[in-house]
């Protein structure tokens, strides 16, 4: 194994061990201590591959991006109709979530209390891409398939954004006991109903 790849190997024990600890350890702030001891290593051992608890937060926002973003990549490909594709890309986000206690609780925002403007920045953006996201999906609903949201885009984006986010914090708040996926195909068939109006008829 060379060192690049021991390295990086090492990194990610440290980012795995970092998840698996706001998994077990809700509701607790995160030592580095504490995080040290959980991979079995020395603080200053921590320290040469992040300089600082701030930048192991980050790495893992950074998985969460490139793990949402590059799925979303593919159901774009892969869907070619509005509602459907919004409703696989909040499934995603729900699935994911569940799939990933700890990480959740990045994304609700809690464990980033007291810790720098910049980690919440980074999280408040990757909703914002998101909802950027099902925005250009409904919009392009109005060309490819001649039919509009019953409210603007914007506010339909926001909704669906919004419901998301509420089930990811019901989620960390239950201590991972309220699955964000629990009852959610009988709450999009219901929401997903009420999104488009009828297609567009083209005027003689």
């Amino acid at each position: 194994m060379t060192q690049a790849t021991q390295i990086t190997s090492r990194r990610e024990q440290i980012l795995q061990a970092l998840a698996l600890m706001l998994e077990e350890d809700s509701g607790k702030r995160i030592t580095i201590a504490a995080l040290a001891r959980q991979v079995g290593v020395s603080e200053a051992a921590l320290y040469r591959h992040f300089p600082s608890k701030a930048r192991m937060f980050e790495g893992l926002i950074s998985f969460i991006e490139e793990t949402l973003f590059e799925r979303i990549s593919r159901i774009l490909e892969e869907v070619h109709e509005a509602v459907p594709r919004c409703g696989q890309i909040l499934v995603l986000l729900l699935a994911f979530a569940e799939k990933n206690p700890g990480l959740s609780r990045l994304l609700e925002g809690d464990v980033l209390t007291g810790e720098t403007a910049r980690l919440r920045l980074r999280i408040h953006q990757l909703f914002e891409r998101v909802e950027t996201q099902l925005k250009q999906v409904l919009r392009e609903a109005e060309l490819r398939e001649r039919r509009r949201t019953v409210l603007p885009v914007s506010a339909t984006a926001n909704l669906l954004i919004a419901v998301a986010e509420g089930r990811i914090s019901q989620y960390v708040r239950s201590d991972f006991q309220r699955r964000p996926t629990e009852h959610w195909d009988d709450q999009w068939a219901l929401l997903s109903a009420q999104l488009m109006r009828e297609p567009l008829t083209q005027s003689a």
